[in-house]
């Protein structure tokens, strides 16, 4: 705290001892070099460069709005057809491709894919077998002679053997069979094996169950040849509902899968055999009519009606319904659908549907690679070589490709999969991993990517993936990953904000990330990278790092001299502040809302430390150099620090966007002190660059007022001058309270100092221009000058606010107690008002300058009212004057701002009051006429000033000089008597005022006896009289008398005798005077007690005298006037001795020569003067 109250008293005594802008004239330094030891000071040169200046530091302060403004529309970006940058390719991720043999033989799988396709194509599929070979040669790039070898060798293997897997699920809305309203359902299900050519249109019309009549089965000739017992398959019992759910799956081998029949039947059971156990026991037998007698056992289920016989073999309500599927009508992706349930005959009722799900597929493949080579495996190679070839032929966009394939292309990849019986989760897995891989080496869209990560995850069964497959996806969620985190490091080139499109590809490739890393999948197959968001901090780091080293190689800021070192450090500060801007305006978004990693944060803490670091270097070595003896900073150098400061300002201000623990210790705390000495210093140059700015706006300034405004441009550009600084002092945003106080106090000095050097400027061009120009002309170019200093008066009281004075009191308060807030309070303050003094002197002198021209007119008017005879009018007289003054007045009200113009206003009324008096005094004992014209004049005046309100107010013009005046004029227009009354009167009112004279003072008692009309004085004694003589005493008595004699004219003075010797005389004497009603009713009559020493040799001196009212004794009701009036106090007056020539009345007395009783009443006060100087 002492080291902070000694810092402030040496700033207070260094704004005490400031001079201000008129005496003191620093050089400027050289601009030479950028820090260049001077010893002589070079003198100022004004030159454009001053505004250049300015129009720089503009620049500097819109930096952080442009950055904003940049960053907002980068924001705002729209859609971009431009390809993004290449992304990085790795080559550990390269695959090795498939040699011609390994094409070879996947040609021949393809081939073989396509001459065995079953199935009912759908829309999208290629049907013709050569526009299918067409393509796979070009895929293959295969020429026609191999392909007609390879097609040869698939016709002549093996034709594939298919298999049907059948899902029964569920069933829905059964009939009710038992009595409790329920059924017991069950289905039997097998292959009806295929039908003859010629029969072709009659299988869709019979309808087939098994539960046949023994006769017709018996017609058949051939058991094997109709009905396989190992065809038929049967489902649990579901006892007791009508929407039964079984989810149970079944596989038939297929003979002829062109003309084969799915058939199901469902029954309601009603007995006690278990249907599974009979179903195997069926399966035993051979021959049609075991199988039909046994089947017969456990399927019938004969429910009595009444009418039924004991040998009835079939109750048509134990049927439930039956499906029939031909198995060449089914899709190639096979059925997962509900089919209603059809009647077994007219006869039967049976309602409801069945959900299944049929699938065809080979168990059996006669080609070379399905002999060496998992179906799996098999699939991703046809699939990979198919990508390629698709991607390659992709015309619009490759890098956004979204992996649809041609028709051909997905005929041939559907049969494969049917065929090789890969389920959904097979097929999702083996997408992901050949697009992830093709994706490393030609990059297609993320949100293909992303699609496939949620296919697998929807289709996600653990069992179902183990060994190869296990390893083959933990190596490709591997792969892509470290390729995803290769791409991050390196995001600023391969994913850069200026790109619409990289930036979508970023959101989608964080957000596959972040979707993997959430996937039941990834956490199986890869249980130990449970913490992905490290490994993407990590990359981030890495990356940010590297970017920063890359800005420092490309700018090389420790080369050059110092300046240009600072310079490229600038440049690579704003952009870390660009990089730091984007990341939190757009890269922090996509990285928190996919993978929850704070970007932000990360590369912010990370870019902030190493530029500080650097900054912090450079700037050691300026101090340095400034700290030097003599060392000067030019303004070269000073802006070029000054943008670096505010650089690293911006830098810092985003550190607000922290979370709140990652925001204390940061390397760019307390940065500023490493430019409190650059700063000093740069303030000095804004102070001459201002100076500078503020001489050659005056000297261009023609005073010719702005449109709608009544000052001049120089006005304008010095408050802009000054509206720049602040704002330099805004941005800069000192946080050091000590600091702040120093710098706020010396802005606020060189603002003031700058506004007064402004107003001489100004003052000194007005002086010159006014020789030679018209009275007008020059009046409107002053009132200019005066707005104009008003102008910059006004914007400088706004300094408290501007400068947060209020925060500087506050943080000195808290550093340093009371006493620092109010020594701020002072010194700035002390500032202002010295700066407002100057102001006004300005204001004052440039007003005189008005009223200088003014005056030969005004005095000649004035005259003509004063020489005016009585005869004219009073109108008359003073018109000439009004409309001199009304026309000053128009030129006025136009051209000056309100407060100047009550200046003006007050300026011109107090030298009209001035000039009259002066008529008046001059003019002392003519007739009242005179007075009478002025009294006309003054009020006239008094009117016209006012201006209805919009003027000069009363108050303020009846006060000063306007009551001396009106008092002359009144009392002018008194008579003699009235005159010497008023006299008295002043006399008792002084009088009143006494408590304490060195004149001492004296005793008496007075009392009134009304009905004799006398009034008596006991002279007591007085005290502490004056020595008058050259024994150091005096020889005192009193002349007592009634005044004024006019009133008293019977009445003689009466006196005491001489107390010798004595400064303190007791006379106890009594005196006698007649005083009627009618005379003590007046205000101004009086009792007069005049102390005089007594001279034998010469003339009686004056030692003073009191006065006494006659009110005070002869009233009815006062004490003294009472008969108890003997036995009243004695009254002390104290004594005074006034010389009455000093009073206007004794003069206006003196003037009248031929009045009698004036010339009497003069010539007794100055007898009494006259005595006081003899001695």
């Amino acid at each position: 705290m002492t080291t902070l109250l000694d810092l402030k008293s040496s700033v207070l005594r260094q704004v005490q001892r400031s001079q201000s802008l008129r005496s003191r004239r620093e050089p400027p330094p050289t601009a030479s070099s950028p820090l260049t030891h001077c010893p002589d000071p070079l003198p100022r040169r004004i030159s454009e460069a001053s505004v250049e200046f300015f129009e720089r530091m503009n620049a500097i302060l819109q930096k952080q709005e442009n950055m904003m403004r940049a960053a907002q529309a980068e924001c705002q970006r729209g859609a971009c057809t431009v390809a993004p940058p290449q992304e990085h390719v790795d080559q550990a991720f390269i695959p090795d491709r498939i040699s011609r043999t390994e094409l070879d033989l996947l040609y021949e799988e393809a081939v073989y894919t396509v001459v065995n396709r079953v199935g009912v194509p759908s829309p999208e599929h290629v049907k013709s077998d050569d526009e299918l070979f067409a393509y796979l040669r070009k895929v293959f790039d295969m020429g026609e002679e191999e392909h007609d070898i390879i097609l040869q060798k698939v016709q002549e293997a093996k034709r594939a053997s298919f298999s049907l897997r059948v899902s029964v699920m569920k069933a829905k809305n059964l009939m009710a069979k038992d009595a409790n309203g329920y059924s017991d359902p069950y289905c039997m299900l097998g292959i009806l094996v295929g039908q003859s050519p010629r029969e072709t249109e009659e299988k869709k019309e019979r309808k087939f169950s098994f539960r046949k009549r023994r006769e017709k089965l018996e017609k058949r000739s051939s058991t094997k040849e109709v009905l396989p017992a190992r065809c038929i398959q049967v489902t649990e019992v579901k006892p007791e509902t009508l929407n039964p759910v079984w989810d149970e799956q079944f596989v038939f081998e297929i003979d002829d899968v062109h003309n084969d029949l799915l058939h199901l039947d469902i029954w309601d059971h009603d007995d006690d055999v278990s249907v599974a156990e009979a179903c195997k026991k069926l399966n035993e037998v051979s021959g049609l009519r075991g199988m039909g007698r046994y089947f017969k056992q456990i399927a019938k289920s004969v429910r009595s009606n009444g009418s039924a016989s004991s040998g009835s073999e079939e109750n048509a309500d134990d049927f439930l319904g039956c499906i029939n599927i031909f198995l060449n009508e089914i899709p190639v992706v096979g059925y997962d659908t509900w089919f209603k349930l059809e009647p077994r005959s007219s006869a039967s009722k049976v309602q409801g549907e069945c959900h299944l799900i049929l699938k065809l597929f080979t168990n059996q493949r006669d080609t070379t690679l399905s002999k060496k080579d998992t179906n799996v495996s098999i699939h991703k190679k046809l699939l990979s070589q198919i990508l390629e070839y698709e991607h390659t032929h992709v015309k619009r966009e490759p890098y956004n490709w979204n992996g649809q394939v041609s028709a051909p292309a997905w005929t041939v990849l559907t049969h494969h999969a049917v065929q090789t019986d890969l389920s959904p989760l097979q097929q999702a897995i083996i997408r992901w991993q050949c697009y992830s891989s093709h994706h490393r080496t030609q990059r297609v869209c993320y949100s293909l990517l992303l699609r496939l990560l949620r296919t697998i995850d929807a289709e996600w069964d653990p069992p179902a993936v183990r060994g190869d497959m296990e390893r083959q996806l933990s190596d490709s969620f591997r792969l892509y990953t470290e390729h995803c985190l290769c791409l991050m490091k390196n995001m600023r080139q391969v994913f850069p904000c200026t790109s619409a499109a990289a930036i979508t590809r970023y959101e989608l490739m964080l957000r596959g990330i972040g979707y993997m890393q959430n996937m039941q999948a990834f956490k199986t197959v890869c249980p130990l990278r449970n913490e992905l968001h490290l490994d993407i901090t990590t990359a981030v780091k890495k990356g940010t790092a590297e970017w920063y080293e890359s800005l420092i190689a490309r700018y090389r800021p420790e080369d050059g001299t110092l300046e240009e070192q600072l310079k490229k450090l600038v440049q690579v500060i704003d952009a870390v502040c660009a990089d730091v801007q984007r990341a939190q305006n757009i890269y922090n978004k996509l990285f928190y809302s996919a993978v929850k990693v704070d970007f932000f944060s990360i590369s912010y803490r990370q870019l902030e430390k190493q530029a500080a670091d650097d900054v912090n270097v450079a700037m050691e070595r300026v101090c340095g150099t400034l700290e030097q003896e003599s060392s000067r900073l030019t303004q070269t150098m000073g802006e070029i620090i000054f943008e670096l400061f505010m650089s690293l300002k911006i830098l810092k201000g985003f550190r607000e966007f922290l979370p709140l623990k990652d925001a204390k210790m940061l390397a760019l705390t307390g940065f500023h002190n490493w430019f409190k000495s650059s700063i000093h210093k740069w303030l000095q140059i804004v102070h001459d660059r201002s100076c500078d700015r503020i001489r050659i706006a005056v000297e261009a300034d023609k005073l010719e007022p702005l449109q709608q405004a009544k000052h001049s441009s120089s006005a304008v550009e010095v408050t802009a001058c000054f509206s720049q600084v602040r704002e330099i002092w805004v941005q800069l945003a000192w946080p050091d309270s000590a600091g702040a106080f120093i710098f706020v106090t010396r802005l606020t000095d060189n603002f003031c100092s700058e506004a007064v050097c402004y107003s001489e400027m100004i003052t000194r061009k007005i002086e010159r221009n006014q020789l030679g120009r018209d009275h007008k002309s020059f009046t409107v170019q002053l009132c200019i000058a005066l707005n104009n200093a008003e102008h910059v008066r006004v914007f400088l009281g706004n300094l408290p606010r501007d400068l947060d004075w209020q925060g500087v009191e506050r943080a000195m308060e808290e550093s340093c107690g009371v006493d620092g807030k109010e020594q701020v309070y002072k010194a700035l303050n002390g500032q202002l008002f010295n700066m407002d003094l100057d102001l006004q002197r300005e204001a004052k002198h440039l007003i005189t300058l008005l009223t200088d021209k003014m005056l030969p007119e005004l005095r000649r008017y004035i005259q003509h009212i004063s020489l005016s005879p009585d005869s004219i009018n009073n109108d008359d007289a003073v018109s000439p004057l009004m409309k001199y003054l009304q026309d000053t007045m128009v030129i006025l009200t136009e051209n000056l701002v309100k407060e100047n113009l009550s200046r003006v206003l007050q300026s011109m009324w107090e030298l009209l009051l001035r000039m009259i008096l002066d008529a008046v005094t001059e003019n002392r004992g003519v007739q009242v006429e005179f007075y009478n014209r002025f009294q006309y004049t003054v009020e006239t005046l008094l009117h016209f000033f006012q201006a209805k309100g919009e003027g000069l107010s009363m108050e303020d013009m009846k006060s000063g000089d306007y009551k001396v005046l009106d008092e002359e004029l009144r009392l002018n227009k008194c008579s003699s008597f009235e005159l010497i009354e008023q006299y008295y009167l002043e006399k008792i009112s002084h009088q009143k005022t006494l408590k304490h004279t060195r004149y001492g003072r004296i005793s008496v008692k007075c009392y009134y006896d009304a009905p004799e009309q006398r009034l008596t004085v006991e002279i007591l004694h007085a005290a502490d009289i004056i020595a008058l003589d050259a024994n150091g005493l005096s020889d005192p008595f009193v002349i007592v008398e009634l005044c004024p004699h006019h009133l008293f004219p019977m009445a003689k003075s009466q006196r005491t005798q001489v107390k010798l010797k004595t400064l303190h005389p007791v006379f106890d004497e009594l005196f006698y005077f007649h005083v009627s009603p009618e005379q003590y009713r007046h205000r101004f009559a009086c009792l007069t007690f005049i102390v005089m020493d007594y001279d034998w040799l010469s003339t009686n001196d004056f030692a003073g005298e009191a006065i006494a009212p006659l009110s005070d004794f002869c009233w009815p009701g006062r004490p003294n006037a009472s008969p108890a009036g003997k036995s009243v106090q004695p009254v002390i007056l104290h004594l005074s001795r006034s010389k009455p020539s000093e009073k206007p009345i004794m003069r206006m007395l003196d003037a009248r020569i031929g009045d009698r009783e004036a010339q009497e009443f003069v010539r007794r006060l100055k007898e009494i003067e006259k005595s006081m100087e003899e001695e």
